[in-house]
């Protein structure tokens, strides 16, 4: 069997961590659930910290949310579609946006439910994924800030989820000066100036991020502690809040290569033969988790005298060479996860889920 546990305190340590440096930048923030994929015990845990905001891409996991803790304000994070937008609206206190007619179903179905909604207006400032383009900004806001039962709250982006492009101060400010416009030439107040993400915190850390950067959106530096500039772990935050166990259930010295006809396998690769290996053998352990639950490249041993060669949608191979730490039938293997790793992990229903 596989479990994924979460380590409470690790995690209590993480939050309360971001939460000091927020304060002490005077910086609003919310954290983002959507790693979690719904787990209920999991966003109980992450509610119990004190969480006040928290924002995710599904509706289902903000109903959740809201079954937990109602006062819990709740953010949608990526532009709604049109046929989800009455469950957005009843789920969602805010949601980020990008497109005016979307907006406008957004307002209607707001009056139609007798509710305020809140909007974060997104815009493009590099990445190319979501986002109004600077250009045509005033003109949007133009024609949405007045809309029934809804309310401008925000100017956002988000860097590196796509092409990959770093925050830099030049692009944060640049959106502050946005806002500005915005304000001086309609005098309306925009709160929020939402351009943190984790890959920002960076900056705040080494005390260059720009003063109208004032609203951040945070999952993977939470639940991991990294730098995304450095890819190391942040000092004083932990790693490993998360940690898979996979049970090892085939055990057996075994020849390096195969024999026989290759073809390619059930994953279109075709092995390359290395000659220089023919006679030689490893022990081999099967563990209980494959392609279907994880992608091996977002699992990072423990024990680092083992390697992961490959697998299967329900299998994982591993070469031990000579087994030098005694590995049996029956042991657990440890893994420490990447995002994408523990996001896999999570969406799977066949890996039991702890708290420790």
């Amino acid at each position: 069997m596989a479990f994924l546990n979460l380590y409470k305190e690790k995690l209590q340590d993480n939050f309360e961590f971001l939460k000091n440096h927020f304060n002490i930048h005077g910086v609003a923030w919310g954290v983002v659930s959507k790693m979690l994929c719904g787990n209920r015990r999991y966003l109980k845990e992450l509610i119990d910290l004190g969480v006040d905001e928290v924002h995710d891409s599904r509706i289902s996991n903000l109903r959740k949310i809201k079954e937990i803790n109602p006062n819990v304000q709740t953010v949608y994070i990526k532009p709604p579609s049109k046929r989800n937008l009455a469950d957005m609206v009843r789920y969602a206190d805010v949601s980020l946006n990008s497109e005016l007619n979307t907006i406008r179903w957004i307002s209607d179905e707001a009056v139609k439910q007798g509710k305020m909604h809140k909007i974060i207006i997104m815009v493009e400032t590099g990445d190319l994924r979501e986002g109004v383009m600077g250009d045509h900004l005033v003109e949007f806001y133009e024609k949405v800030f007045d809309l029934p039962n809804l309310e401008i709250i925000g100017l956002g982006t988000n860097l590196n989820c796509l092409n990959g492009v770093l925050p830099s101060a030049d692009k944060l400010i640049q959106l502050s000066l946005y806002k500005q416009i915005i304000e001086l030439k309609f005098s309306k107040e925009i709160p929020w100036v939402s351009a943190g993400t984790s890959v920002t915190i960076p900056l705040m850390l080494h005390k260059q991020l720009p003063k109208g950067i004032n609203h951040f959106r945070v999952g993977e530096t939470l639940y991991f502690g990294i730098d995304l500039f450095e890819d190391t772990v942040i000092e004083g935050m932990h790693g490993d809040v998360f940690e898979l166990f996979v049970e090892i259930i085939e055990m057996q010295e075994k020849p390096l290569l195969p024999s026989g006809v290759l073809a390619a396998n059930p994953q279109g690769e075709v092995m390359e033969v290395d000659e220089s290996l023919y006679g030689k053998t490893s022990y081999r352990a099967i563990i209980d988790i494959g392609l279907l639950d994880v992608d091996p490249k977002y699992l990072i041993p423990v024990d680092d005298d083992f390697e992961i060669i490959g697998g299967s949608s329900d299998m994982l191979i591993l070469n031990l060479q000579q087994n030098p730490n005694g590995y049996k039938v029956g042991d657990l293997i440890a893994f420490k996860l990447k995002y994408m790793g523990a996001l896999a992990v999570l969406n799977s229903s066949y890996i039991e889920k702890r708290v420790v």
